[in-house]
């Protein structure tokens, strides 16, 4: 790196528009006629960033050096400049009282907040007294200490004694804030001209050896890339640690061979996100106290084709025939029309009828009344399961061995806590194949769970409406030093599936756990809501990397 060469230097023109000398030029004056530059004495009408991009400018030369101080500063708030103005509550009163001899308590003047506060205050500091239904005066002269600290504390933007800042900081007369200050010195390349730096070396200057004088502009190692804002590199986006987790969950799902299933129905109709689950009207999750319903529509249409959902999963059976045929797959708009036509949702919605009234497919059922209303109201949807429910009565047009996965949102009327939201994000995964049974089931959930780094599972027998059997799965949890429940599973009750037109020996499993849980583990959050909701901190969203599940 070429070495400083004042001789050659040439001064650089220091103004700005208007001829107006520039910042940079009066610090290397100021610094020039004194050894130590405080700049908020010397510039006190410069805004504080200004001073630091100049004191940087010629830092990174080498011209000058600076300090960095910074203090808290008292600054008066309206109530405390009035009161260093005019005086003090207390004062207010107790002059008030002097001048009239007797003051009634029933005077307009005392009638504000402020007069009231100032009479307590005057009682206490014995100024003034109260004479039946007056107030007299008990000296003839006072000293206002409150206004005279504020006036202190006004031009010297600090209390004689610090004590007294929480004091008047709490009364809100007060306010802090911090002032950061530069102090300026000659550094070792001192000039008191900027001279022209080169930034680059070109043909020119190595022909006709100018580059041998010249002097060039230092490479400033220490910079830092612009993190936000405007320009290039400015304002990056960055994924929440849900999104991550979410990814490494997808990349299992397909490479244990399941398929994503379609979940843009945040609203859905009661009969799929209940009825068809098997769930019982009268069951409680139903109530008002755990489930969200919508007013406006005030209800859904009978159970029907979703045409969105349709086309999204004939796309998906194109994908899975064109790998076993070499036939070009048909449009999947006109596959999902194909399939649909071969639903009968009206026969479906009967069986569910019968089977919850009356019992069909060889059970008793709920034997209730079952109404129409009840299945048609709407609800932002507790579980992701119920579009589950939609993709297996569509597999009944073609049955066959399949897997399916969700990850989505999910809404509960919850109270909100530590670990609770009222809305969640739920994993589900589904697998239909013929004849398969409980020892199955378990021994896809070590597989999977194994996927993301939890090697040994608990199974407890638990109650679900739509499962039998139903486990609760369960793993030791090192950082609690416990058992911990970390999802839920079962198959699919023949009432359920019988219902959608399956094949008595097409069986399915079924299984979810929240995305926020395995996620607050692996970062290290305890309280759910810096994970989600408004006070998530951005940047913990910024500065954390992606995870590997099966990974510490």
């Amino acid at each position: 790196m070429k070495e400083w060469v004042h001789a050659d230097a040439v001064p650089v023109p220091l103004h700005t528009n208007g001829g107006q000398r520039d910042l940079t030029e009066e610090i290397l004056e100021a610094v020039d006629q004194h050894e130590h530059v405080p700049t908020a004495e010397v510039f006190p009408a410069t805004p504080q960033d200004k001073i630091k991009a100049a004191l940087d400018r010629l830092a990174s030369r080498q011209m000058v050096e600076y300090e960095t101080h910074d203090k808290e500063q008292v600054l008066l708030t309206a109530e405390g400049q009035a009161i260093a103005d005019e005086g003090s509550h207390e004062y207010k009163v107790w002059d008030a009282v002097r001048k009239a001899g007797r003051l009634s308590l029933k005077d307009q003047s005392l009638a504000n907040a402020s007069a009231k506060l100032g009479q307590g205050n005057a009682f206490k500091l014995k100024w003034i007294k109260k004479d039946g239904d007056a107030l007299v005066s008990l000296t003839d002269s006072v000293s206002d200490t409150t206004r005279e600290q504020l006036q202190y504390a006004q031009e010297h933007r600090a209390f004689q004694d610090p004590k007294l800042l929480k004091d008047y900081s709490k009364r809100k007369l007060v306010t802090t804030q911090k002032v950061i200050t530069y102090v300026a010195r000659k550094g070792p390349r001192w000039a008191k001209e900027m001279p022209v730096e080169v930034t680059d070396l070109t043909a020119e200057m190595i022909a006709d050896g100018s580059w041998k004088t010249a002097n060039f502009k230092p490479y400033n190692f220490k910079a830092k890339g612009t993190l936000g804002g405007e320009g290039v590199g400015g304002g990056t986006g960055a994924l929440h640690p849900l999104n991550k987790v979410r990814e490494e969950f997808r990349k299992i799902f397909f490479n244990m061979g399941f398929e994503e299933m379609p979940t843009a129905r945040f609203v859905d109709s009661g009969f799929w996100n209940f009825d068809a689950l098997y769930v019982p009207q009268q069951h409680p999750a139903r109530d008002l106290q755990d489930t969200f319903y919508v007013s406006d529509p005030p209800e859904a249409g009978p159970p029907g084709s979703d045409e969105s959902v349709d086309t999204i999963l004939a796309e998906m059976d194109v994908d899975d025939d064109q790998d076993e045929s070499d036939h070009p797959p048909s449009d999947p708009a006109i596959r999902a029309k194909d399939t649909t036509a071969k639903l009968d949702y009206q026969a479906y919605y009967d069986n569910v009828r019968a089977v919850h009234q009356d019992g069909k497919f060889g059970s008793i059922g709920y034997r209730y009344p079952y109404t129409d209303a009840e299945t048609r109201r709407l609800v932002l949807r507790t579980h992701t399961t119920a579009i589950s429910a939609y993709v297996l009565h569509r597999l009944s047009a073609n049955p066959r061995p399949c897997r399916y996965f969700s990850i989505d949102r999910v809404f509960r009327n919850e109270t909100v806590d530590a670990t609770h939201l009222a809305e969640f994000h739920q994993i589900e995964g589904v697998i239909a194949d013929y004849n398969l049974t409980l020892g199955g089931l378990q021994a896809f959930l070590k597989r999977f769970f194994r996927n993301i780094g939890v090697p040994d599972l608990k199974f407890k027998p638990a109650y679900n409406p739509y499962t039998e059997p139903s486990m609760e799965v369960f793993a030791w949890h090192e950082g609690l030093n416990k058992i911990v429940e970390i999802g839920n599973s079962g198959m699919f009750r023949p009432e359920m599936l019988l219902a959608m037109g399956l094949p008595e020996d097409l069986r399915v499993y079924g299984f979810g756990l929240s995305l926020e849980r395995p996620t607050m583990i692996k970062y290290g959050i305890s309280n759910i809501r810096e994970l989600l909701g408004h006070k998530v901190d951005l940047g913990f969203i910024e500065s954390n990397p992606a995870v590997r599940l099966d990974r510490e």
